[in-house]
């Protein structure tokens, strides 16, 4: 039943952080609009109609989304989405730790900076500190860097 809770929890989290960004998303310093453009005026009755565009993707980085799932290696994947860029950890003990953390990795932009990422961390008992989790964004964001390094595209 605890892991139904916790799949339910991410689930739950992934949709907020998605109607959260909706509208306009910003690309390195320019704004590019999502999905197709509504007029205003419209008919409530429009909105439950299925207009929506179903090829229209959000890009996430690949270097963070790799990088994510290397520094948080030593918890089971519960779920992946590439296309919305959300990943759902289940619990898992770091090497040396003796604390059980759970998280879901939120990659919503395509820019290598740090408003890309998005890192909601669990233990057993509740919220992770914020501390603990700037760290566990830090390890990522270095990595994800050192991966587009590594690549040679600078």
């Amino acid at each position: 039943m605890a892991k139904i809770g916790a799949i339910w929890a991410g689930t739950l989290l992934s949709a907020v952080l998605a109607t959260s960004s909706c509208g306009i998303l910003p690309q390195n310093d320019t704004e590019i609009p999502v999905g197709p453009q509504r007029d205003e005026g419209r008919s409530i009755f429009e909105l439950f109609s299925n207009n929506d565009d179903p090829n229209t993707t959000i890009e996430v980085n690949k270097y963070i989304w790799n990088a994510a799932q290397e520094v948080l290696n030593f918890m089971p994947i519960e779920s992946a989405d590439p296309f919305s860029g959300v990943l759902v950890y289940g619990y898992g003990r770091p090497p040396g730790g003796g604390r059980a953390y759970r998280a879901t990795v939120y990659v919503q932009d395509p820019a290598l900076d740090a408003r890309s990422l998005n890192v909601a961390l669990a233990t057993t008992s509740g919220p992770a500190s914020t501390d603990t989790v700037r760290a566990i964004e830090d390890a990522i964001l270095t990595r994800a860097r050192q991966m587009r390094v590594r690549d040679g595209r600078l």
